[in-house]
This record gives structure tokens, C-alpha cells and sequence, in this order.
């Protein structure tokens, strides 16, 4: 009996980058994450380097390249930050490999799914960084306020959307 899959091709292409891609984005972005709040404060509720997390994760289709580039991330975000080290490396590298494995069954490339993992995923992160900074770090006095946090997500969403398209245009289909 033939097995037939009506997945697509496109669905399953795994994408490539340059080597000054793979570096240059993810530095970019944690340096104005880092940088940019200093001159603007409002602009600290935007968080950079999860929506590169995401994007590298979703076009490499890789769980095990998904949570290297996460932890990767999350590592030099926190060691810029006054965050614990480590902290943004574990929630990052967890949404690495969920945003991965999610990219090798769903048609990422949908303007709707990348809308609908954005604000996903950074609500995810949140509880993450909630349970980290609770449960392993035992900070007694952290509070998440979810109303901020839907705020936070909707924002990254809207930034991420056109970023998506930007780095879009580096891939390398392989």
C-alpha cells in the first residue's frame, strides 16, 4: 500500500543563512535590546531577541538548532542584562525547540501563524521566566501582571511581523 503525505514541499524545506546572518542578527538584536531602553525606557517591553529565537527556529526547522540558537541568545542577553545568567538561556532555549518542532509540522510562512506563534510564544516565555524566577530561583516577591504581559505580546507580535518579512529575504534554501 503506497503511503502518501499531503504535506507539501514548501512546508518541508528547511532554510539556510549566511554565516554573517546567524551572527549579526542575533548580536543586533540583543545589542538594542540592551542599548536602545537606556535612551527610550518604553521601549524595554519589546524583546528583540525572542522574535529572532523564533524566526531562526521556525526556517531552520531544527528542535536541536531551535534550542542551541535559544540558549545561545538567552545567554548573551543575560550576560548584558542584570538578569541571572542563564535565566533567558533556558526559557529562550525552551522556545527555541518548541518554535522548532512547531515549524517542521505547520506552514509557517502564513502571515496568520506567524501572527498567532508570536503572541504565543511570548506569552509562553513570560510564564517561563515566571516559573524560573519563582520555582528555581525562589524569588518570593515576583509578580506577573497579565495584563502587561498581553500588552508585551501584542507588541512583539507587531514588531515581529515585518522583521519575519525583512529576514525573509536572507534564506538559503538548501
Amino acid at each position: 500500500m503506497a503511503n502518501r503525505s499531503y504535506t507539501s514541499r514548501r512546508e518541508l524545506e528547511e532554510h539556510s543563512f549566511h554565516p554573517a546572518v546567524t551572527l549579526l542578527v542575533p548580536v543586533a538584536a540583543i545589542l538594542v535590546q540592551v542599548l536602545l531602553p537606556h535612551a527610550f525606557p518604553r521601549v524595554a517591553i519589546m524583546d528583540l531577541p525572542l522574535i529572532v529565537v523564533i524566526f531562526f527556529a521556525v526556517s531552520r526547522r531544527s528542535p536541536i538548532a531551535g534550542t542551541i540558537t535559544g540558549t545561545i541568545i538567552g545567554l548573551l542577553q543575560d550576560a548584558l542584562t542584570n538578569q541571572p545568567i542563564g535565566v533567558n538561556g533556558m526559557a529562550k532555549a525552551l522556545i527555541g525547540y518548541i518554535a522548532a518542532s512547531i515549524g517542521v509540522q505547520v506552514d509557517v510562512e502564513n502571515i496568520s501563524t506567524r501572527v498567532l506563534m508570536n503572541f504565543g510564544f511570548s506569552l509562553l516565555q513570560s510564564a517561563f521566566l515566571f516559573l524560573i524566577d519563582s520555582r528555581l530561583l525562589g524569588l518570593a516577591g515576583h509578580h506577573v501582571l497579565w495584563k502587561h504581559e498581553l500588552i508585551r505580546a501584542a507588541i512583539n507580535t507587531v514588531i515581529a511581523i515585518p522583521l519575519f518579512f525583512l529576514l525573509d529575504a536572507t534564506k538559503r534554501t538548501e
